[in-house]
């Protein structure tokens, strides 16, 4: 059984940007005192995005974005800095829930990395932009988890958007490195098996080999 089509709708539809806007007064192109930016109309009250990842975002146990960190484990130069920077985070930042230093490629990531999790936008926004400066000459990903899968009642789907998650919706700091995403299309394709009865496993063992194999 072919594994489903992860780019096309309805994995990748997309909503409204104006849900929750419609039939407002239209902007206006004012401009502010720099003569450039532009004036916005005043807010009723803040965007709740400040204070909670907006949904889909996994605001549970996993947290809401994925921070990996890539070094080409040959390269000692970058070794050394990954280590040091694995450790300075594990000191300046432990709150966040960081993973072990991986010496190796593992699951779709093509090169040696460790993960962050973050779990509120106020982790994200101090986080992120200190990583910008300091992640020095390695890459990093940044991917967001999501609640929009199918679960147990839909494994090819749940694998789906996880596929998703690593690509359409991820951001790069520094040079982007290609996944392997052939890793989501296996499981997709065993997932699809065993729903149609054809053997393969069950939904709970599909995510928990997702976890496993992404380096969660």
């Amino acid at each position: 059984m072919a594994a489903p089509d992860f780019y096309n709708p309805p994995l990748s539809s997309y909503p409204s940007p104006l849900t929750g806007y419609e039939g407002l007064p239209p902007l206006s192109d004012d401009k502010n005192e720099d003569g450039k930016s532009l004036k916005n109309p005043e807010a009723k009250e803040r965007s709740p995005a400040y204070d909670a990842f907006v949904d889909p975002l996994d605001r549970g146990r996993r947290g809401g974005f994925d921070v990996h960190i890539y070094y080409f484990q040959a390269n000692p130069g970058q070794t050394e800095y990954a280590r040091a920077l694995h450790g300075r985070i594990r000191r300046e930042f432990p709150e966040l829930r960081i993973y072990r230093f991986w010496d190796r490629p593992i699951g779709p990531h093509p090169v040696a990395m460790f993960e962050v999790n973050l779990f509120t936008p106020a982790q994200f926004g101090a986080f992120i932009p200190w990583l910008a400066i300091w992640r020095g000459p390695l890459s990093a990903l940044v991917h967001p988890n999501t609640t929009d899968g199918g679960g147990d009642a839909d494994p090819v789907r749940e694998i789906a958007v996880e596929r998703r998650n690593h690509s359409q919706r991820a951001m790069w700091l520094g040079e982007r490195l290609p996944l392997d995403f052939s890793i989501f299309d296996k499981m997709a394709q065993n997932a699809a098996g065993a729903a149609a009865g054809a053997g393969g496993v069950s939904g709970n063992d599909q995510k928990a080999a997702i976890l496993d194999s992404i380096g969660s």
